[in-house]
C-alpha cells in the first residue's frame, strides 16, 4: 500500500489521504481485514502530522470503510451483503494461512482456480 499527499493540491491532506484508501479498498488493492498502518507509523512514512492521518481514519471509520480494534490495530472493513461479506473472510482466512505457510502468491491463486473449477 502506498499513498502520495501533496501540499500544493487543492484538497486538504487528510482528504487526499481519505480517497486513495478507498480508492485500493474498492480496487482491491486493501482487501477487507488488511491491516493499515498506525497513525503515528504513517504519518511518519508521509511527513505529515499525527493529527491528518487519525482525522482521515476517523472519517473512514465514520463511513464503515475500516474499523479499528482496540490494540490490535486499524483494518479494512468487510463490505456488501452477506454472501460478499463470507466470502471475504474466506478468502482472508485463506491468505493468511499461505502466507503461514511461505506458499507463493501465484501458485496460491493457481490452487485457487483449480478449487474453484470443481
Amino acid at each position: 500500500m502506498s499513498f502520495v499527499l501533496d501540499s500544493a493540491h487543492p484538497s486538504p491532506l487528510h482528504e487526499q489521504l481519505r480517497v486513495q484508501l478507498i480508492e485500493q479498498v474498492r480496487s482491491g488493492a486493501l482487501p477487507a481485514g488488511a491491516k493499515l498502518p498506525t497513525v503515528r507509523g504513517l504519518a511518519e512514512q508521509l511527513s505529515v502530522a499525527p493529527n491528518t492521518i487519525a482525522k482521515a481514519y476517523r472519517e473512514l471509520e465514520a463511513d464503515d470503510i475500516i474499523e479499528t480494534r482496540g490494540r490490535a490495530g486499524t483494518f479494512v472493513s468487510v463490505h456488501g451483503d452477506v454472501t460478499q461479506q463470507q466470502a471475504q473472510h474466506a478468502a482472508r482466512a485463506y491468505a493468511d494461512r499461505i502466507h503461514e505457510l511461505r506458499v507463493p502468491a501465484d501458485d496460491a491463486l493457481t490452487y485457487v482456480a483449480a478449487a474453484i473449477r470443481k
